[in-house]
């Protein structure tokens, strides 16, 4: 790639970065750090902050979002490690189709999930009936389960849900690592235990620990699940709750900027421990690892734990199903009725269709957009010689660093009359380009990451090939180099997309007006409706799962195989 080329990029998509990711999350840290005097000059203060340490309220609303992250992260490894080492270390049956399975959990988003929980485990609900009906518990007196555990409820419900990331993360470590090394502790004979704990472990380290800071910062600043099981209590929802007052209240910011720089300091700590090494740029294995291929009782046990893993964790999703088709659903294992009348009345619901192509239009301009800047992104990273290439490609992960919830805050404030950002909202307030622009820089690590991959995996000599016939870098380009990668485009702009399509913390904060709702949003908003507005959630919720699934499972066959996930 020519130099020149190369430094446009660099600088274009480092001034974007500043635009429209730096300076909202430095917004947010800047009002919480500012104070007003009388005559309208600002002052730097720390009154703000210790308001939040001082409040009780706030001080347990920030502890039990750090004890929800900690929890969170760890029932995660509980079921993300076992499951990608058994698939690292052998061959069982139905060990590709599980692996995709294993997915699951990534079509649906973990507060869509909690409607169907919540429906399940309420005291007239399906587990209470089906424990009275085994002669476990008194109908006289049902167990409270949500009022009585919403802390474990929300920690499940992010493990089953966040258990993918780091299950990803932790099979492409163990995907790449030397076999040579542990062969020849094997030869030295060291026993299978300590050898994992040894070597096979401190290997997968940093896969562990990048997986793991994701999950930690999702969970940490989860605004859905806490939402739909009434769980105030945790800093997340308090400043979704004090959004309405934003401009006479500094406590929302002073709590943003608290969760950005725990965040902020995870992510750090991760990377301290993934060494210095830039991303993607680890060497290749001298050996090839080969599974152990199982038989007969071993085969089974392995096969059986991945599909309990697949049927716990897709236990929300049946209940959102039912849900969707209940009739009557009332102190009963099942739906005493089931009925397509949900569906039917979601049709022409005033939310529902708008709701959808709102999504689709929102998640496909943003899709496009990060296509565009993470395939420049990749190029430089591995087509130039830059000496800041390494840092452009540490920049573009940053969004997986901040939470979605302090970058939309950070749009929205931004977007307000008379502020910088107002231009990104259009004719009677639709949030179209503000949208466009969150989504698309909070997925563009997607795409950046198997752009990157899939470069580094082509031979440049083709490309070379091709310029000394006479094609211009445009059409060697087109005609040479995305064909090369097109696998891992298709499979970083599928997951960009699905992810985009379901965004939580954007759509709730950003949309604030019906006809611009999308699907997030209208099925929040369908929970609090009167009627059957939870049956409805629960449909559009059903039409979701089912679009994505398509998406995840195409991803996956597109580029599970190049990741080191499934091997044949």
């Amino acid at each position: 790639m020519k130099r020149g080329n190369a430094i446009f990029i660099t600088i274009i998509v480092s001034v974007l970065f500043a635009v429209f990711f730096i300076y909202p999350a430095g917004m947010v840290v800047k009002q919480a750090f500012e104070g007003t005097r009388a005559d309208g000059s600002h002052f730097f203060t720390l009154d703000f902050i210790g308001s939040v340490f001082r409040n009780p309220i706030y001080r347990e609303g920030l502890w039990n979002a750090f004890t929800l992250g900690i929890a969170s992260t760890l029932a995660t490894l509980a079921i993300a490690f076992p499951l990608a080492l058994i698939g690292h270390r052998y061959d069982f049956f139905g060990k590709n189709a599980l692996g995709v399975l294993v997915l699951a959990p990534m079509i649906l988003p973990p507060f869509v999930g909690a409607v169907g929980v919540k429906q399940m485990l309420g005291v007239n609900g399906a587990f209470n009936a089906l424990l009275i009906k085994s002669g476990f518990m008194d109908a006289a007196m049902p167990y409270d389960w949500l009022a009585n555990g919403r802390f474990t409820g929300i920690v499940l419900m992010n493990a089953l849900h966040l258990y993918p990331i780091l299950y990803m993360n932790i099979a492409a470590a163990l995907a790449n690592l030397d076999p040579a090394m542990e062969q020849a502790a094997e030869n030295l004979g060291c026993p299978p235990w300590k050898r994992f704990f040894r070597i096979t472990l401190p290997l997968a380290m940093p896969g562990v620990f990048a997986g793991a800071s994701i999950v930690f910062i999702w969970a940490f600043t989860e605004l859905g699940v806490p939402l739909v099981f009434d769980f105030a209590r945790v800093a997340p929802v308090q400043i979704f709750d004090g959004l309405k007052g934003l401009d006479k209240n500094p406590i929302p910011y002073a709590l943003t900027a608290i969760l950005l720089i725990v965040a902020a300091g995870v992510f750090a700590l991760s990377k301290l421990v993934m060494g210095r090494a830039p991303l993607g740029t680890a060497p290749r294995p001298k050996g090839r690892s080969t599974s152990l291929r199982l038989s007969g009782v071993k085969s089974a046990a392995c096969s059986l734990f991945f599909l309990a893993v697949f049927l716990v964790a897709a236990i929300p999703h049946l209940g959102v199903l039912l849900l969707s088709f209940a009739g009557r659903w009332y102190g009963t294992v099942i739906p005493d009725e089931l009925t397509m009348h949900h569906y039917i009345e979601a049709l022409g619901n005033e939310l529902v269709v708008p709701s959808i192509q709102n999504s689709l239009l929102y998640a496909g301009c943003a899709t496009l957009v990060a296509l565009v800047i993470g395939l420049s992104v990749a190029w430089v990273v591995v087509r130039s010689n830059l000496k800041s290439r390494n840092f452009l490609d540490a920049v573009v992960m940053l969004p997986l660093a901040v939470p979605g919830l302090v970058m939309a805050f950070g749009y929205l404030a931004l977007s307000q009359e008379g502020k910088p950002f107002h231009f990104l909202v259009g004719a009677g307030g639709s949030p179209f380009l503000l949208i466009v622009v969150a989504y698309a820089f909070r997925r563009l690590p997607y795409i950046v990451r198997s752009a990157v991959a899939g470069l580094q995996q082509s031979n440049p000599t083709l490309e070379e090939a091709a310029k000394s016939l006479g094609a211009t870098p445009l059409r060697t380009l087109r005609r040479v180099a995305i064909p090369l990668i097109g696998a891992n485009l298709a499979a970083g702009s599928i997951l960009a997309f699905a992810f985009a399509m379901l965004e939580v913390s954007d759509s709730l904060i950003l949309a604030q007006q019906a006809q611009h709702y999308p699907i997030t949003k209208a099925i929040y908003t369908l929970l609090s409706t009167l009627g059957n507005g939870t049956e409805l959630a629960a449909a559009l919720g059903v039409w979701a799962m089912i679009f994505l699934s398509v998406a995840i499972i195409g991803a996956a066959v597109l580029g599970g195989k190049r990741g080191g996930l499934f091997k044949v």
